[in-house]
This record gives structure tokens, C-alpha cells and sequence, in this order.
């Protein structure tokens, strides 16, 4: 067992207990054969993550896992993220009203400038590895799909003030159920989540970060939700306002476009995902370019690089309303990204731990989540009648390693003998392709 999974145990021993325990009672209570010196620093790495809170004093301490019913405030924010957000809170009227601020995205130089620091960028990659450098981008989001979809569109919609519950969300998604006494708008917005969601995981090793690909993830989660579609997926031309805030965006569309071209310029240059998603999270809501849906665009627009790089997503997990806008409030009034980055890596750290868990629990098939692309590309040309099924070995050697070949062959077949219909979608073939290839796989 890996440290990874060993540290998993101690947390998840440590989430059965209903009281605060001690060091050596947990200890007691582990088939693990790691010192307490290992164990307490482990405590002490869950404690800076905001997943355990101890309470005590030397021989007295005692730990226990921080429930995400308790408000976590105390947890996420340092003293001065605590004091911004204190400043921010106060009565609008007495902030003074401030338009977007130039100079702060111009003077962002990528790989020179960062908002997040250099020890959190290697805290946030250790944490969020999952993958070999060398698998297909999007292979870890397909591996965790139906909770990256699930969690990804709950918190987003949540933060927009959604009232579907989590279960009610999944099954939404998962099987089509309407909630009762829900509006048609809440509805419409998580299923909007599934497709702009759908379309990142899909287009992963395509997907360049780009203004077109923004506003594409826009037009997708605003689809139906803004009634004057000329403002669906393209940059306003009107005046907005945020609210609860003195922040006056843009309102010239052809500063919009100026600024929209900008940001994703920039963040296309940074190398590191963690400060190229954080970076379009700020900018992206920061500008808020488009009539309605920024901060939506902003949040999956984020998640971009980290599906790329096969890195756990950024789902948003355990992140109050309150606190999130109380964030965004001082990015568009102070231009100071402390109080998010906060929220952004405690987030982060809780969501690495869950979807570990998820995985277990699926008894993932890595091979055919690494290599789906190519597998899918096989069964289309036998179904199409461009590769012979006898010659798909020789075939498959050309784009698969010789480690993975036999697997990868058995699930290519695999897949032919239980292709159908509903099957077929995103293989670029048609009903009649596949009624085709069966007739005369029959004859033969």
C-alpha cells in the first residue's frame, strides 16, 4: 500500500469516529505499520489541507475530520484573506465605486508573474497527479466522469443560488428525473453543466485555450437561460452591473473583445495548470464579458488544463455561497486574489481525497480509459469496412505499445460484439453503417 492510500485509511478511520480521538487511540484502532511520528505528520498535512481540525494540547490533542455541514470559514482563510473579506462586507455604500482596472492584466507576464505561489503550485500538482505523462489528455476525466459531472455541475448551480440537492442532481443527469417544485431555469442549467462539461472531457486532446473555446463553454451553458440569443455564446453589447458590488465592468463590446483576446493569449503561454486555471477563473469573471453566465464560464473554463493534464478537476466542493462571492467581490474591487486562492486550494485539496475514493469504488479499467480514442478509432474502421477484423493486430501495433497491445485488442473486439445502436454515438457512423456491417458480418 502506497502512502497515497495509506493516508486515505487514517482518514477514513478517522471519519467513522463520532468523537474526537487521540494519537495513540487512532493508532490502536490501524492495521497500519507506519510510526506515530508518520501518523501525526500525516494528521499534521490534513489539518493545513482544512480536511482535520484538532482540538487540545500536547499530551490532551485530539483529532477529528471537519465535517462539510460545519461552517469552514475558520479554516479556509488566512488572517488577511479574513480581513479583506471583513472589508468587503461592508454596507456597499461606503465602497467607492471602480471600473475595470487595465493595468492589472497587462502587467501579467506569463511564467514570470503568479498568482499562486510557488510551494502551493507543488502542493496542488503532488495532490493532483493521477496519471503518466504520457496518457492521452482527458484520460482521468473520462475515469471519473459521472462524479466530475455530478459535482462539477451540483456546486457550480449551487453557487448560483440552484436549489437542487446533490441526490437530486444526480438524478438529473444520471437518469433524466425532474425534481418536483423546481423551476424549468434550474433544470436547464444543470443539464447545461452536463453538455459544456461533456464537451471538455470529450475535446480534451484537441481543445486549445483560446477565446473561441470560451466562448463556446459559454454558449453551451447559456443555451436557453439568456432570452436574447445574439447574446448566447458572444460577447455583449450592453452595459451590466454585479451585484452586491461597487465594480462597474466594461460596457464598450469592442474593449470586451480587446480584453476576452488578452486573456486567453496569456493564459495559453502559462505552462503551469494550476496558475493557468487559476488565472482563468479571476480574468474570465474579472471581465465579465458576456451578458449573463461569467462566472459558469469561468469556473469549467478553469478546469481546462487540469482535464489536459489529467489532473484531478476543480469541482468546487465545500465552497459556500457567502464565501465564494465574498472572494470574487475583492477581485473586482481591490484586484486581490488572496481570499479566493483560499477557497480555490482548499477546494482542490478536499476533491483530490474524494474522487481517490471514487476510484476505488468503480474498480477503474485503466487500459481502456487510456487508450479509448484509439480503440474506438479500430472499431469504426472494421464497422465502416476500411480495417478487416483479422487484420486488426497489425493494425493496432502502429498507434498502441506492445505492453498494452493484447488488452487493448480484446476490448476492441469486446466492443464489437456488444456494439448496438445507442452504442454507436461518437463514433462518426450511422445506424445504417452498423445494420450494414452486421449483415455481412453474418455471412461470413
Amino acid at each position: 500500500m502506497d502512502i497515497r492510500s495509506r493516508k486515505m485509511t487514517l482518514l477514513q478511520r478517522l471519519s467513522e469516529e463520532s468523537e474526537p480521538v487521540s494519537l495513540q487511540e487512532l493508532l490502536k484502532k490501524l492495521d497500519l505499520k507506519d510510526s506515530a511520528r508518520s501518523v501525526r505528520r500525516w494528521l499534521a498535512e490534513m489539518i493545513q489541507e482544512g480536511v482535520v481540525e484538532k482540538s487540545g494540547s500536547r499530551k490532551a490533542v485530539k483529532y477529528k475530520v471537519v465535517s462539510s455541514e460545519e461552517e469552514p470559514t475558520h479554516l479556509l482563510f488566512s488572517p488577511e484573506s479574513k480581513r479583506l473579506i471583513a472589508q468587503m462586507r461592508r454596507p456597499i455604500y461606503e465602497r467607492n465605486p471602480i471600473t475595470y482596472v487595465d493595468e492589472w492584466i497587462e502587467s501579467y507576464i506569463p511564467n514570470e508573474s503568479f498568482y499562486i505561489p510557488k510551494k502551493m503550485r507543488e502542493l496542488l500538482s503532488q495532490a493532483g497527479k493521477r496519471l503518466r505523462k504520457d496518457d492521452m489528455a482527458g484520460t482521468y476525466a473520462h475515469q471519473i466522469y459521472n462524479r466530475l459531472l455530478i459535482d462539477l455541475s451540483y456546486n457550480s448551480s449551487r453557487l448560483e443560488g440552484n436549489t437542487y440537492s446533490l441526490l437530486e442532481t444526480e438524478k438529473l443527469l444520471l437518469e433524466g428525473k425532474t425534481a418536483e417544485g423546481k423551476l424549468d431555469e434550474e433544470k436547464i442549467m444543470i443539464l447545461n453543466h452536463k453538455e459544456a462539461i461533456r464537451y471538455l472531457v470529450d475535446q480534451a486532446p484537441r481543445l486549445k485555450v483560446s477565446r473561441e473555446t470560451i466562448c463556446t463553454v459559454h454558449y453551451l451553458l447559456a443555451e436557453n437561460l439568456i432570452i436574447e440569443r445574439q447574446h448566447v455564446g458572444k460577447v455583449r453589447d450592453q452595459g451590466v452591473r454585479v451585484g452586491g458590488s461597487a465594480y462597474i465592468p466594461y460596457e464598450d463590446p469592442k474593449q470586451l473583445q480587446a480584453k476576452l483576446d488578452l486573456i486567453a493569449q496569456k493564459a495559453a503561454q502559462i505552462q503551469d495548470p494550476y496558475e493557468q486555471s487559476f488565472f482563468l477563473l479571476v480574468h474570465i469573471s474579472y471581465l465579465q464579458a458576456f451578458m449573463d453566465v461569467n462566472k459558469r464560464t469561468a469556473r469549467l473554463s478553469s478546469n481546462i488544463p487540469l482535464i489536459q493534464k489529467n489532473l484531478v478537476p476543480l469541482s468546487f466542493n465545500d465552497v459556500s455561497r457567502e464565501d465564494y462571492t465574498s472572494a470574487f467581490i475583492t477581485i473586482y474591487e481591490l484586484q486581490d486574489v488572496r481570499p479566493l486562492l483560499d477557497l480555490y486550494r482548499f477546494s482542490y485539496l478536499r476533491t483530490c481525497v474524494l474522487y481517490d475514493e471514487t476510484v476505488k469504488a468503480m474498480g477503474f479499467d485503466e487500459i481502456r480509459a487510456r487508450y479509448r480514442t484509439q480503440r474506438r478509432e479500430l472499431v469504426r474502421k472494421i464497422i465502416l469496412g476500411e480495417l478487416k477484423e483479422k487484420d486488426i493486430s497489425v493494425a493496432a501495433a502502429k498507434i498502441i505499445s506492445q505492453v498494452d497491445l493484447p488488452l487493448v485488442i480484446e476490448d476492441a473486439l469486446e466492443d464489437l460484439r456488444e456494439i448496438d445502436p445507442i452504442r454507436i454515438a461518437g463514433l462518426g457512423i450511422t445506424v445504417e453503417d452498423l445494420n450494414r456491417w452486421k449483415e455481412s458480418h453474418k455471412a461470413q
